[in-house]
């Protein structure tokens, strides 16, 4: 019984790396064509997607057939719980990437004020932040973990100047509204992804230090704000 359910562990996470890679690729395709202007890999992202949803079926069924059939407990039932998390952040990765590739179609063809608004230099750090989660997920690595956690911040950064820039060159230049208007919204999917690999972090910490550090900086703040 043990080295069967060891046997599931071990699929259970295959298939999750596998997932994982997919993803991955996904997302340098968008951005490395945000990055050099080469629509043509954007080509074939979508398609990916539909690869990344049946492995979101897939651990899913494996994480219910584990718990069904060998009840797991202590550091065992963490990872089926963080398996369960990371898979769902991993899915909505997928989709963002295919959101991502879409805007880039549409606005890609204006390089100088993608390079000025510093819109590339976002997208390689959401970019390094996923691939970093996925690392730390892969390795249980707890420090690389609270690394993409932190990057979250820079991100963020990213986001509040790139809009107030878009925003401005809408209002001094009415010929660039449309392609800031499909960049602002591009800038949006990037911090989402960001988003999503800072909670793939936060699982794996929960997994492997068995803390919930979810929200905790919000909470935090909301703590002091009502002292």
């Amino acid at each position: 019984m043990l080295e069967h359910f060891e046997e599931e562990l071990e699929n259970l996470k295959t298939n999750l790396i596998k997932m994982a890679s997919l993803v991955d690729d996904q997302v340098n395709r968008v951005v490395t064509a945000l990055e050099t202007d080469n629509l043509e890999l954007c080509k074939g992202v979508k398609a990916k997607d539909l690869e990344v949803d049946a492995y979101d079926n897939l651990v899913q069924t494996q994480c219910e057939n584990i718990l069904a059939l060998f009840h797991p407990v202590a550091v065992d039932l963490r990872y089926i719980m963080s398996a369960l998390m990371i898979n769902n952040q991993l899915e909505r990765c997928g989709d963002i990437a295919v959101n991502i590739g879409q805007r880039v179609k549409k606005a890609g063809s204006y390089k100088d004020l993608i390079f000025e608004s510093q819109i590339v230099e976002m997208g390689r750090t959401a970019k390094e932040m996923l691939r970093n989660s996925i690392d730390s997920f892969i390795h249980s690595n707890s420090e690389l973990a609270r690394k993409v956690i932190d990057t979250d911040e820079v991100v963020d950064k990213f986001n509040k100047n790139i809009f107030k820039f878009l925003v401005s060159k809408m209002q001094t230049n009415p010929e660039l509204i449309e392609p800031c208007a499909h960049l602002i919204v591009l800038i949006r999917h990037m911090e989402r992804l960001a988003d999503h690999a800072t909670n793939i972090a936060e699982d794996l910490i929960f997994y492997t230090d068995a803390r919930i550090i979810t929200h905790q900086k919000k909470l935090a703040n909301r703590e002091k704000e009502g002292d």
